[in-house]
């Protein structure tokens, strides 16, 4: 009895779903991070009576055939790549991408990584980098021992003020990169994402360029995601998986009354 399977896919993706929706809320204060959605398709149809063929009397064909699907599944988990809100930090290192954009990281084992978390901080060497020591991918120079403010305009600009100098001294330029396919981005943890085919080369750009986001010093973005909606869709995704068990149940106590039958 097909019943059974068809509603175990149904179970199934639910299942899935409800584990997407857990990882968002577990995440809705992680710092630049982009909340996902499951995608859902239909399964392949079985064809009990074929449209357009002949029928048995006349010259006609029989209009509409007869065709029962086989379940559902997950087709994709896309990340939903929504401007999150600003937090102000007071921190002269913290950076907010308003808009289109991504920092670059050199990740480990010197791969390029990228993320829309801005929470930076200068190393031993007075370079910047992330909360994890990983190196910015910018041609910023080191921060000096002696400096007593660090400024990051909208366009990326980076100087220090030193000492007692009245004048502020240039370090850097703070770069931004942009993907033709930002959802075809792999994530990898640790507010980090990694290149693929599906997402296109980077695109070195500046902030502020047309099309392109800006950066916002003293702020961090927050997570995308929304206590509320996540909530809302926990339930129907919870009503659904319940209708699925009750489906299953429904077709148990079918084939039960089948089988006394036989008896």
């Amino acid at each position: 009895m097909g019943i059974l399977a068809i509603a175990a896919t149904g179970a199934e993706a639910q299942q899935t779903n409800v584990e997407v929706i857990a990882n968002n809320i577990a995440n809705i204060n992680t710092t630049g991070f982009k909340r996902s959605r499951a995608e859902f398709s239909d399964l392949l149809y079985q064809n009990l009576r074929v449209p357009g063929v002949p029928n048995q009397t006349t010259e006609g064909t029989i209009p509409e055939g007869s065709r029962l699907g086989v379940g559902t599944r997950i087709s994709a988990i896309r990340n939903v790549h929504k401007q999150g809100s600003l937090t102000q930090t007071g921190n002269d290192f913290d950076v907010a991408i308003v808009g289109r954009g991504w920092f670059q990281i050199q990740g480990p084992n010197d791969e390029i990584l990228y993320t829309r978390a801005g929470a930076f901080n200068k190393n031993e060497n007075g370079q910047l980098v992330t909360l994890d020591g990983y190196q910015i991918e910018s041609p910023i120079g080191e921060i000096p021992e002696d400096t007593v403010q660090v400024t990051i305009n909208d366009a990326g600009q980076v100087h220090a003020l030193r000492g007692n100098n009245a004048a502020p001294e240039e370090l850097g330029q703070l770069n931004l990169v942009t993907f033709p396919n930002d959802v075809g981005l792999a994530p990898v943890g640790s507010n980090l994402f990694r290149e693929t085919l599906a997402s296109g080369a980077p695109i070195v750009v500046v902030p502020g360029d047309p099309g392109v986001g800006t950066i916002k010093q003293g702020y961090l973005e927050a997570s995308n995601v929304d206590p509320v909606k996540e909530i809302t869709e926990l339930i129907s995704a919870q009503r659904a998986y319940e209708m699925n068990s009750k489906v299953i149940q429904a077709g148990d106590e079918m084939l039960a009354t089948i089988s006394k039958g036989i008896r």
